[in-house]
């Protein structure tokens, strides 16, 4: 496979885009009163200054993640979610029409979402039957339409890591961008991969705060790749794609990180328990071993289970419809009373 290119996989309109220019970044240095953008001047009725238009880049906040990362700040795209980066790289690298994506089902959902709105072809292959990537297969499924391959590590639903020299041969031969997911890293064992950008031109790795940040409601994710990369993404987004309101939220949030540790410990210590009590029920056939923050189960029956679970007010989910996960349910870990209330449930179950 020929060696990997940004300027070969971008597309023509994108490389000739002129990106809306706002009125935040048309000029250099400090201002104090802003004539510029047609705000409103006098503010709002709420006692919250959000009349003034956000960083369009988030320095402050991608300057505190850089300290946390040990990243430079070019390295880091804000997005609101994780999903908008996704959106975002299919945007940027996929002609509608004619170029594809390859993904391992079972898989996060939103890569095969957002390639089908973009009319973006997609390529399958199966994880093997240990929730492996299928490297052989790959071969076979790659072609020269193919632009970016989809690994999410931990992966959901299976919340396995993925083994890291598959994921090298793939960063090592493929001519495309290879994005390597990781919403899950901070429960896993293992380094991110964000300590690799240098080695491969054609990494991406997507984090959030969503998981073990515990900032779901926020939407922010974020995508780390070469300056060039990043740059791409930066000309095609909305010009203020994360508010005021969610950077500050963000920034504090980052500001304890000790905190945010701490309960992460707690939650894989819930895990763990989860892990051991499970055995005891003999309908649950298999136990799949995790590194993120829930647990795949195999049951005998998923939907007598999901259903008996709902009616003692107890949501999990049902994964049956996905390849390779016949009558499985994940469970996310609780707090340790929702997770005394699951057992308690479960030993009450038949």
């Amino acid at each position: 496979m020929a060696e990997f290119s940004l300027d070969n996989i971008l597309r023509n309109n994108v490389k000739k885009l002129v990106p809306y220019s706002s009125a935040r970044s048309e000029f250099e240095g400090d201002a104090q009163i802003f004539l510029d953008a047609n705000e409103n001047s006098l503010g709002s009725s709420i006692d919250v200054n959000y009349n003034r238009y956000p960083d369009p880049l988030q320095k402050q906040l991608k300057q505190k993640l850089s300290s946390i990362k040990d990243i430079a700040t070019e390295n880091i795209f804000v997005g609101n979610g994780s999903d908008e980066a996704i959106d975002l790289l299919i945007r940027a690298f996929c002609n509608p029409g004619v170029d594809n994506i390859l993904i391992f089902p079972p898989t996060y959902g939103m890569y095969e979402v957002a390639a089908e709105i973009n009319d973006v072809a997609i390529n399958k292959v199966l994880l093997t039957e240990d929730f492996q990537l299928n490297i052989e297969a790959a071969k076979v499924a790659i072609d020269s339409n193919t632009k970016i391959i989809w690994i999410c590590s931990p992966n959901n639903p299976t919340g396995n890591l993925l083994a890291e020299e598959s994921i090298e041969w793939l960063l090592k031969n493929f001519h495309g961008i290879v994005v390597v997911d990781e919403a899950y890293i901070d429960f896993a064992s293992k380094d991110s991969w964000i300590k690799r950008l240098n080695e491969y031109s054609n990494l991406v790795v997507l984090q959030t705060l969503s998981k073990a940040w515990g900032l779901a409601g926020l939407r922010i994710g974020f995508a780390y790749a070469s300056k060039e990369i990043i740059n791409v993404l930066n000309k095609i987004k909305p010009p203020y794609n994360i508010s005021e309101a969610t950077q500050q939220l963000a920034f504090l949030a980052l500001q304890n990180e000790e905190e945010a540790k701490e309960k992460t410990i707690v939650l894989i210590q819930q895990k763990e328990r989860l892990l051991q009590e499970f055995q005891q029920f003999d309908f649950i056939k298999k136990i799949y071993p995790s590194d993120a923050n829930f647990i795949l189960i195999k049951v005998e029956n998923a939907s007598d289970l999901y259903k008996y679970l709902l009616s003692k007010t107890i949501v999990v989910r049902n994964r049956s419809n996905q390849p390779l996960c016949e009558n499985s349910l994940r469970v996310t870990i609780g707090t340790p009373e929702e997770n005394d209330q699951l057992l308690m449930a479960l030993k009450e179950y038949k």
